[in-house]
């Protein structure tokens, strides 16, 4: 997922009746208006699905995930450098139901990686490579100015010469163990990665890329959207039960993915008063507060499964960081078909509402539980978080309780 999720921390839509398809399949997801999730049947069924053989999913499509869903963000980015398999694995072991294996961004010479972002300086040890000093440069990124290093400035050979590095070591100073142990995975060594999971554990393993800067990377002559679908083609993992979601931040991605494959699709939600990039681009004066209203639901619908917001947008917060009040978005998305996955819930302080922190330490651990607890309350479907346990014990307090 990207920057755009850091918090404390299109337009038209198409493809109508093939979205209205795959939405179907997410009646064992949702109840209906109210907003409420599915309780320990729900998850004790999803638990033993069967494994369907090969790449082409589980059966049962989005509604043979427990709900509410533990999603495993960049892997278990809370005890690993992330986006690499050391961390996708270890979300797998630690209970995640899907991995978000992984952000997508391309090289030079047109693969697919995983990576959080475009600029690599802050995730790799490409600073230590002399080999490449003369490729640090300054780019105009969605409107941000960036100096650093950049994938689609590389061979994809050329990056395999990197190794992964923890991106935030103030916060996460144990993480820095494991720098330089892995390297950059790409997308089709994740495909293939999941089958082998898959077969390994005997159920089928989930995971949840997403399309990074795609209107970026299509001025370049870098279209994300094509290489992905060729790829999920090619392993038999582009049909509406595949084990792949798909999500962006640009709703014009979405749309375009809606076209090219039939995989569940969401659309990713950063703050309220913020604009899609490709809104920026195209013109479109619609902010994620458009989006968000019943109209703006119904339209995502159209096109996209699900919607991957904020957790502010679920619930909104005080100006001092705590929560507020409990907004109509859960209930609004579920009236229209639409699945929440909203993001990101991190064990340390610093990226919890106030009144759930522990101590000053930025490293130190707060009470995750009592806010998984308020968000799951919601009614939400599911949850992106870098603590994969954390998540599936707290879902196990939520759903006994």
């Amino acid at each position: 997922m990207g920057s755009q999720d850091e918090q404390t921390g299109g337009s038209t839509g198409t493809g109508i009746g093939a979205g209205t398809g795959r939405r179907a399949l997410l009646g064992a997801a949702v109840l209906g208006a109210g907003g409420a999730v599915l309780g320990l049947s729900g998850t004790a069924r999803a638990a033993d699905t069967a494994v369907s053989g090969g790449g082409h999913g589980s059966g049962g499509g989005l509604k043979s995930l427990p709900v509410p869903t533990i999603i495993g963000h960049r892997g278990a980015s809370g005890y690993r450098p992330e986006h690499t398999f050391g961390s996708y694995q270890l979300a797998l072991d630690l209970g995640a139901d899907v991995v978000e294996a992984g952000d997508l961004v391309p090289t030079k010479d047109g693969h697919l990686v995983c990576r959080h972002e475009p600029e690599i300086g802050g995730t790799t040890d490409v600073a230590d490579h002399k080999e490449f000093a003369d490729r640090k440069t300054t780019k105009v990124l969605d409107g941000v100015s960036l100096t650093g290093w950049f994938t689609e400035d590389f061979t994809l050979a050329e990056l395999k010469t990197l190794r992964a590095i923890e991106r935030i070591p103030a916060n996460r100073p144990h993480n820095t163990l494991y720098n330089g142990r892995w390297e950059i995975p790409t997308f089709e060594e994740v495909l293939r990665w999941q089958d082998e999971q898959t077969r390994k554990r005997g159920k089928q393993v989930w995971i949840y890329p997403e399309t990074k800067h795609p209107t970026y990377f299509r001025k370049l002559g870098l279209g994300l959207e094509e290489r992905v679908a060729k790829l999920l083609r090619k392993y038999g993992k582009d049909k509406r039960n595949s084990p792949v979601i798909l999500q962006s931040f640009e709703p014009t991605s979405i749309q375009r993915l809606n076209k090219l494959v039939d995989n569940p699709l969401v659309v990713l939600l950063s703050a309220a008063n913020t604009r899609p990039w490709d809104f920026v681009e195209s013109g479109d004066p619609r902010t994620v507060a458009d989006l968000i209203t019943p109209k703006g639901l119904r339209e995502i619908a159209g096109y996209a499964q699900g919607i991957g917001p904020t957790l502010d947008l679920v619930i909104t917060k005080k100006s001092d960081g705590g929560l507020d009040k409990v907004t109509t978005l859960v209930a609004d998305a579920h009236k229209v078909g639409l699945v929440l996955h909203p993001y990101t819930m991190r064990n340390e302080n610093p990226f919890l509402p106030t009144e759930f922190r522990k101590g000053t330490d930025v490293d130190a651990y707060g009470d995750v539980f009592g806010a998984f607890k308020a968000y799951f309350a919601t009614g939400i479907d599911g949850v992106f978080t870098d603590n994969a346990d954390t998540g599936v014990l707290a879902r196990a307090d939520f759903v006994n309780g």
